[in-house]
């Protein structure tokens, strides 16, 4: 895989190789799709409330995004036990990689400005209270006090075209700083227009 844009950082314009991974589910995740872009996106652990905060906008438009040709695939440094109970009802593949292997291969980090840039504050805040219910009565588990690779991590989203062309990259500079829905649909919408475009 070619990598542009700082250490470790792969920027639009590189070449992702062929690999298959496994979900949580259990089924085969090919990136990239043969048939469809790809929208791999890395999370954090599993229950983070501002991961899940942001995975519930995408289940709600999944459909939507289907539509528009895109496959939604997340990764979380997170065991897969650990993650069935959290991502069980999402209608998208979700990987486990509690070694931070695909962190690392992809250039996604943490860093103390995950939890500390103040554009955050109020989406954890948000994330914790729409949460604890749920908790609270016994339909959603607790995040783990202490989760598998730590709480700082970053987020990342990037889009892959079916020959494995890096077609968009977002790295967060925060817990809560991912592309929106709309943006993902623009960036497909975009690349079907004109798909030589870097």
């Amino acid at each position: 895989m070619a990598r542009y844009g700082g250490p470790g950082r792969i920027t639009a314009g590189a070449t992702i190789t062929r690999r298959r991974w496994t979900a949580v589910s259990g089924e085969a995740v090919p990136i990239p799709d043969a048939d469809r872009l790809v929208h791999l996106q890395f999370r954090r652990f599993a229950g983070c409330p501002v991961c899940n905060l942001h995975l519930r906008s995408v289940a709600a438009r999944h459909d939507e995004i289907a539509a528009a040709g895109v496959r939604e695939v997340v990764v979380f440094h997170s065991t897969a036990e650990t993650l069935r109970p959290h991502t069980a009802e999402l209608p998208f593949a979700v990987v486990a990689d509690p070694g931070r292997r695909l962190y690392r291969e992809f250039g996604v980090e943490s860093a103390l400005r995950a939890l500390l840039d103040p554009r955050v504050w109020g989406r954890v805040v948000y994330g914790v209270l729409r949460d604890l219910g749920p908790v609270l009565r016994g339909r959603r588990p607790a995040p783990s006090l202490n989760p598998e690779g730590g709480r700082l991590g970053l987020p990342a989203d990037f889009l892959i075209a079916p020959d494995g062309r890096v077609v968009a990259v977002k790295y967060g500079d925060h817990a809560y700083d991912q592309w929106p829905v709309d943006e993902i649909l623009a960036l497909a919408r975009a690349e079907r227009e004109d798909p030589a475009r870097t």
